[in-house]
């Protein structure tokens, strides 16, 4: 559902009557901090962060790409990286039922987006400092 530009300045207000941007700002230099502690770079810290409070803000990824990357997610801390990722993450009975056509075009569609989460996974391994 697309929000009316009335309710993003809303949701924009109450972020800012609640103290989010302050919170975030306070947040984020104490994650830098430890970042500059433990070796990280801080620019590339920096950017990660900011990346990720856009995308909270924006609520740009939808329910069903946060439930594959969770699955992705359980995959890679309890097994690694495995040869057959894209086999395990398919829908058995959905492709079943589909066309050799639509099976090469849901096969390439799986793998680009377990490829953005994967690349999402190592980001947020490499850059949460929080724990």
């Amino acid at each position: 559902m697309e929000k009316s530009f009335k309710m993003l300045a809303r949701d924009a207000k109450k972020r800012m009557k609640s103290g989010f941007w302050e919170n975030s700002k306070t947040d984020m230099q104490e994650i830098v901090s430890r970042a500059e502690k433990n070796g990280l770079n801080k620019g590339k810290v920096e950017r990660y962060y900011t990346e990720k409070l856009s995308s909270t803000v924006k609520k740009d990824t939808d329910e069903k790409d946060e439930e594959f990357y969770r699955r992705v997610k359980q995959m890679l801390l309890a097994e690694g990286e495995v040869s057959d990722a894209i086999g395990r993450l398919t829908d058995k009975e959905y492709y079943l039922s589909l066309s050799f056509e639509e099976r090469q075009r849901y096969t390439l569609s799986l793998s680009e987006r377990y490829l953005r989460a994967l690349e999402r996974f190592k980001r947020e391994c490499e850059f949460d400092l929080k724990k």
